[in-house]
C-alpha cells in the first residue's frame, strides 16, 4: 500500500491558525459508514447522535509548556522540546541547533532559573537532558515554557487554555489531543444528562504525531511510541457497554489507539499501564471501537490512515474532498468528524 494513496489538495487557506470563538460552534461532518452518506452540522449537534448508555472515551492528558528557549554558556541561542519524562528531572528532548549540543553542554533557560545539562546523543538525534533547578518543575515551566503548538500553525496563541481540552488534568503531553477541544463544560454536562456514559484514558501525546511518514510503502513506517494508562474505574464503563450492547465511541485517534492496543479479540478491556506502537491502517480489524469523534489529518499522514481503516479509504477521501470544497477548517484548531454505524 503506497503512502502517495492517502493524498489530497489542500489550499493553505484551510488550514486553522487559530482557536474559534466558541469550542463547539465549530462544525461537524458526519460519516455513516453503513449508509454511506454525508452531514453537515455543528459540534454541538454531536449529542443528537449519542445514545443513552453509549460511551465516549476521552483521553484527559494536559499538555505541558514543552517548548523552551535558552542559551548556552557561550551565549548562543537553543530551542528544546521536552518529549518524554524518561525518570526524576532526565528528559528525552528535541534540540536545536542539534550539531551545537554536545553531551556535556550546559544550558540555561529563564536568567537561570531552570538549568540542563545534555548527558547523551539518543537515536533519531534527540538528546537525554537532566534539569536543575529550585521548585517545582511545573510553575518552572509554566512561568517560562511556550505550547508547543503544531509546526503548520504560525499564529501565536493568546490563550493557553485553547491548545488545552476542559477535562485536561494529567500532565505529560507535547501535544494536545485535538479532538477533545470541540468539547465544552456545558456541552457534557448535557451528554451525560441524557445517559450517555463518560470515561477517560490518559495517552502522553508525543511530537511524533506530526513527523511525516518518509517511507514510500505503508507498511515499512515505525509508529513512535506513546505512554498510556486506563484505571479500573474507566475499564469498567467501557466493558460494560459491551457487554450490553451499547457503542464505545472515541474520542479521538489517541483514545481510539489505547482501546485498540489492551482490547481482547471480544473488545473488552483491563486496566493497564504500557507504551503503544500501534499502527492502525486499511485492513485493521477493530476490536473495542464502534465510533470515532476526529478532527481533518495531514495528507499522507497516520492519522488519515486511522481513519481510512475505519471508514474506507474511498469514503474518506470523498468526504474529505468534500469538507476542502465546502471550506471546513483543517488540523488542530479545525472542525470535526463524526464516524458512525461502522
Amino acid at each position: 500500500m503506497k503512502v502517495s494513496d492517502f493524498d489530497y489538495d489542500l489550499p493553505k487557506e484551510l488550514i486553522a491558525q487559530t482557536p474559534i470563538a466558541k469550542r463547539d460552534e465549530s462544525r461537524l461532518m458526519v460519516l455513516d459508514v453503513k449508509e454511506q452518506t454525508i452531514e453537515h452540522k455543528k459540534f454541538k449537534d454531536i449529542i443528537d447522535y449519542l445514545e443513552p448508555g453509549d460511551v465516549l472515551v476521552r483521553n484527559n492528558t494536559k499538555v505541558i509548556p514543552a517548548r523552551l528557549y535558552g542559551k548556552k554558556e557561550t551565549g548562543a541561542k537553543v530551542e528544546f522540546l521536552l518529549l518524554n519524562n524518561i525518570e526524576g528531572d532526565v528528559w528525552e528532548c528535541i534540540v536545536r541547533p542539534g550539531n551545537k549540543l554536545h553531551v556535556g553542554t550546559k544550558v540555561i533557560f529563564g536568567d537561570g532559573i531552570l538549568t540542563a545539562d545534555i548527558l547523551e546523543v539518543m537515536s533519531g538525534g534527540t538528546r537525554k537532558v537532566e534539569f536543575h533547578y529550585d521548585g517545582i518543575f511545573n510553575e518552572i515551566l509554566d512561568k517560562i515554557g511556550l505550547m508547543p503548538l503544531p509546526p503548520y500553525i504560525h499564529e501565536q496563541l493568546k490563550e493557553k487554555d485553547r491548545y488545552q481540552t476542559v477535562y485536561a488534568k494529567y500532565n505529560g503531553s507535547a501535544a494536545a489531543p485535538t479532538a477533545g477541544l470541540h468539547f465544552t463544560n456545558e456541552l457534557l454536562e448535557k451528554i451525560q444528562k441524557k445517559g450517555v456514559v463518560i470515561a477517560n484514558v490518559t495517552l502522553h501525546v508525543g511530537i511524533g504525531t506530526f513527523r511525516p511518514v518518509k517511507e514510500e510503502t505503508v507498511e515499512e513506517h515505525q509508529m513512535h511510541s506513546e505512554h498510556f494508562y486506563i484505571k479500573q474505574e474507566d475499564v469498567d464503563k467501557i466493558n460494560q457497554a459491551k457487554k450490553s450492547g451499547k457503542r464505545v465511541i472515541a474520542v479521538g485517534t489517541t483514545s481510539c489507539r489505547v482501546l485498540e492496543t489492551i482490547a481482547d479479540e471480544n473488545g473488552f478491556v483491563k486496566p493497564t499501564e504500557g507504551d503503544t506502537q500501534i499502527f492502525i491502517y486499511p485492513g485493521y480489524k477493530f476490536k473495542c471501537l464502534d465510533g470515532l469523534i476526529t478532527n481533518f489529518h495531514l495528507p499522507q499522514s497516520t492519522l488519515l490512515m486511522l481513519v481510512s481503516a475505519l471508514a474506507g479509504k474511498d469514503f474518506i477521501m470523498k468526504a474529505y474532498n468534500e469538507a476542502v470544497k465546502d471550506k471546513y477548517r483543517f488540523f488542530s484548531f479545525g472542525d470535526a468528524m463524526l464516524i458512525k454505524d461502522i
